[in-house]
């Protein structure tokens, strides 16, 4: 039956040839290379839910007085889309489930562009002739940032407004252009006009999601026609692949891998609560409360905001630079110019203009791993320096000390880091070497010893 559904479908569309090329195309059999597959599917699980939520939010900010199901909430004021959003988590039916299951593959997602991320610069594999299909993913990961910010910004709870305010004073301290482009985004001074929140509502389901699609559709491409990369072994050489095909191969593979990524979400979603935005209430502008966290993605631009000294650049009574710019700006654009830039950078250093295929192993590039772990570590560092906050409401300690440990450790760390991790992939390359020295005259001794043939 298969054989006579291909044979008719070849005969009025030609596609066996592609079909065929298609199935026989070999996937590197290495674990870390799933972590692509992951994002994919995790994607898949944002949108479906997505749209799933879509039909029932209202995104208005026109105020109303809460009565439904959940009782500390009972006469409230609040907007239509806070209302939406509790409604969602008591009211529908599985809105609970598909809300937090949505919030859950957000954060899954971006883990999983950020480990796939490592992994590419790690290993090398952004170098030609797969440059591109590296910068492509870079931008999805900026926009998936985004995307994330504005997701749950929408529901106009405590957390989420705090985290717009915060966003409106970052867009502000730009120099020079700041106001005009907050009053370009926002319509008024904040919180804005009610046409933000329209605006806001379209990004988030209909834009950025389109861009994040078009991206991965096109980094998808480009991995198919310029072939995986794969690391180094037996038989695998740069004009050869070797790894399973597509069918049998792969696709049982992969396809188990959706199932359980999708299935991991939908337990998390149903087992383990995620922004219960019924605790934290309302957002009005007078508001605020101490220990409130962003998701995990945007810590890194909360701790740097918290450790740059509070000091602005004025010439006379004109302000020029104002602080939020230096951490919610700045930062998060040197890290990401960085990360666009470094293939380029590493060509002019090296004057490696070569086609690879073949994986480098982290020692194999001391000076790449050492910059990539200092970068990592500063990010980190600066990360952790975020929930500075809860470590003091939950342990502590005391936060003025712990603002003033980060601001010594994100200079120091990363500069011993980078020393240490290159000196020991030099160390590693040293002992292979040796290794191998000693395998070759171990060679040789038994070539020696061995008896002479008999003429």
């Amino acid at each position: 039956m298969i054989r006579s559904t291909v044979r008719f479908l070849d005969e009025r569309s030609g596609g066996a040839p592609f079909l065929r090329k298609a199935l026989r195309y070999v996937f590197p059999d290495h674990w870390s290379f799933l972590l692509g597959e992951v994002a994919l599917y995790a994607f898949v699980v944002l949108v479906g839910t997505g749209i799933y939520l879509t039909l029932f939010f209202d995104p208005s900010t026109a105020t109303t007085h809460y009565h439904g199901e959940y009782q500390p909430l009972h006469g409230l004021e609040m907007t239509h889309a806070y209302r939406s959003v509790v409604d969602i988590s008591f009211k529908v039916k599985a809105g609970l489930l598909i809300r937090q299951t949505h919030h859950w593959a957000a954060d899954v997602f971006v883990v999983a562009i950020v480990l796939h991320l490592l992994r590419i610069f790690f290993t090398g594999a952004f170098r030609k002739p797969r440059d591109l299909t590296y910068y492509l993913g870079l931008t999805m990961l900026a926009l998936a940032l985004l995307e994330g910010y504005l997701g749950y910004s929408l529901a106009d709870d405590l957390l989420s407004g705090m985290g717009l305010a915060i966003g409106y004073s970052v867009l502000m301290s730009v120099p020079f252009v700041g106001a005009n482009l907050a009053e370009l985004v926002w319509g008024g001074p904040f919180p804005g006009t009610p046409a933000f929140w329209s605006r806001m509502y379209v990004a988030h389901v209909f834009l950025f999601p389109l861009l994040i699609a078009t991206l991965l559709g096109a980094h998808l491409l480009l991995v198919a026609a310029r072939h995986h990369t794969q690391f180094r072994g037996p038989r695998k050489t740069e004009r050869k692949v070797v790894g399973v095909p597509t069918f049998p191969g792969q696709t049982p593979r992969s396809l188990g891998l959706m199932s359980a990524v999708t299935a991991v979400l939908f337990l998390l979603g149903g087992l383990v609560q995620i922004n219960p935005i019924w605790l934290w209430g309302p957002y009005h502008v007078a508001s605020g409360t101490n220990g409130a966290q962003p998701d995990w993605y945007l810590g890194w631009l909360i701790g740097a905001l918290r450790l740059v000294p509070g000091f602005d650049v004025t010439i006379g009574h004109y302000t020029l630079v104002p602080n939020p710019f230096w951490g919610g700006a700045l930062f998060p654009l040197v890290v990401f110019g960085f990360l666009w830039a470094f293939p380029w950078l590493e060509r002019r250093f090296t004057g490696d203009h070569a086609f690879h295929n073949l994986l480098d192993r982290p020692r194999d590039a001391p000076w790449r791993t050492a910059i990539g772990a200092a970068l990592f570590t500063w990010v980190a560092l600066i990360f952790l320096a975020g929930s500075a906050d809860r470590v003091f409401v939950t342990f502590f300690v005391s936060y003025g000390w712990q603002i003033l440990f980060f601001r010594i450790a994100v200079w120091v760390v990363p500069v011993v880091v980078l020393l240490v991790t290159r000196r020991v992939c030099l160390e590693l390359q040293a002992s292979e070497r040796v290794e191998r020295e000693r395998e070759l005259a171990e060679e040789e001794a038994r070539r020696a010893a061995a008896p002479e043939p008999v003429r």
